[in-house]
């Protein structure tokens, strides 16, 4: 910015603290109800305060101050609408105050320009803060999905589940195919259970992925048994032509066990004489 300009606000620094405050009061918005008079006061006085230091201090350290204090606002769930309005209000402000009556002039467009200048930098800041805390927040809950989409649970010695629920597309299969092998390895399976219980659809593409999935299992030297076959899918694959009789299918997950214990030379004995 330019010294003269610097000079202009500098000189009405606490005339434009003042009305800033009062002129944000008005436009306080209902998603703020959960944040108390006292904090949202507080805030809003070194929200200013921030801005108007930019002025005088170097640009790196500003921007890396101001990026603290917008993260700070985002983890405690101040809206980015709110912000970006109170940086707006600001900008006329500032305008108002400086020009303080006077008619348009050179002088008046030039500060008018640097003011805008500056404001647009600082809502840039501010946009980019809350779009990297956003692309943040939805990698790390894609990643926390993806671990919850196709585990693999041991349920007994040598024996694991793999519950699949909902559409199974081509990553989603890549992961399913990864889970599979590292956790047959990882837990020593003789046999895997496959139960597609919760997947609504079983169409030639999500077959063969399960086929797939199966004969990659059988490679390192497991067995793998489809369960949760229920009257819908099966007929969906008979129409289709699907084969699967490469391995075990079973309707539910209990008979599925069932056999796994078979294959293992495990059974459940009831114990009796217990009261």
């Amino acid at each position: 910015m330019k010294p003269s300009v610097v000079k202009l606000i500098e000189a009405k620094r606490e005339t434009i603290f003042e009305n800033w405050l009062r002129e944000i009061e008005i436009v306080k918005r209902e998603d703020l109800d959960n944040i108390s008079d006292y904090v949202y006061t507080n805030t809003n006085k070194e929200f200013v305060e921030i801005i108007l230091t930019s002025i005088s201090h170097g640009q790196e350290l500003f921007d890396d101050h101001f990026s603290q204090f917008t993260e700070g606002l985002i983890q405690v769930g101040w809206p980015l609408s709110y912000l970006t309005t109170g940086l707006q209000t600001f900008r006329k402000v500032v305008l108002d105050t400086l020009y303080d009556g006077e008619e348009t002039s050179s002088v008046n467009m030039e500060v008018y320009s640097e003011v805008s200048i500056w404001v647009d930098k600082l809502v840039n800041i501010l946009v980019n803060e809350y779009a990297g805390s956003w692309e943040n927040t939805v990698f790390l809950q894609k990643m926390a999905l993806k671990e919850l989409s196709a585990p693999l649970i041991p349920v007994f010695e040598n024996i694991s589940v793999m519950p699949l629920i909902g559409t199974i597309d081509t990553e989603r299969a890549k992961l399913v195919m990864e889970n599979l092998l590292n956790g047959v390895i990882e837990h020593r399976s003789e046999v895997v259970l496959i139960d597609i219980t919760g997947v609504p659809v079983v169409d030639t593409m999500v077959a063969n992925h399960i086929i797939q999935a199966s004969e990659a299992v059988r490679l390192v030297g497991a067995k793998c048994i489809l369960v949760g076959i229920r009257p819908e899918i099966a007929q969906t694959i008979v129409n289709l032509g699907i084969d699967l009789s490469s391995f075990p299918t079973k309707n539910t997950l209990k008979k599925g066990i069932e056999t796994a214990l078979e294959i293992t030379n495990k059974k459940i004995v009831p114990v009796t004489g217990v009261e």
